[in-house]
């Protein structure tokens, strides 16, 4: 069973974290400057953490030859994907949603450091319906079978 009061403080400490290397670095830089920030203010606050984390998806109870990169996994149950760009698109949203329906953490947080006020999406993921829901517990995508629609 899920503890949401720690669930929520690990989303609220993360939150947190992101939204100090924006006010610190301000908008517009590259995304590797966003990665190296978060880093160093994840470690500030105290916040368990990996940086892009090598994980092989599974077929069949088998672990495939093929990696993904998450950006950080924070508390291992957050997954954060960075992007420095105009816009957030569905191509980035649907990177996040294919990597929390493979490694299937509880939480994934989607951050546009680019504009000038950050925007971050936050994503759960129900690992028992295979669904991405949104903060509010919509269905935003659900897996049937090795289909996403």
């Amino acid at each position: 069973m899920v503890d949401v009061e720690a669930l929520k403080k690990h989303v609220w400490d993360v939150l947190g974290a992101l939204y100090e290397v924006h006010k610190e670095l301000g908008p517009g830089l590259n995304e590797n400057v966003y990665q190296e920030g978060l880093s160093l203010q994840l470690e500030e606050q105290g916040i368990e953490y990996k940086k892009e984390l090598v994980f092989h998806p599974i077929y069949h109870n088998k672990e495939m030859t093929t990696t993904y990169r998450l950006d950080f996994l924070c508390k291992q149950d957050i997954i954060i994907e960075l992007k420095s760009v105009e816009e957030l698109s569905g191509v980035h949203r649907s990177q996040l949603y294919n990597y929390m329906r493979l490694y299937k953490p509880k939480v994934g947080i989607l951050v546009n450091f680019l504009p000038k006020y950050a925007q971050i999406e936050t994503y759960l993921y129900d690992a028992e319906k295979r669904e991405v829901l949104t903060r509010e517990g919509k269905p935003l995508i659900k897996v049937i079978g090795t289909f996403v629609r």
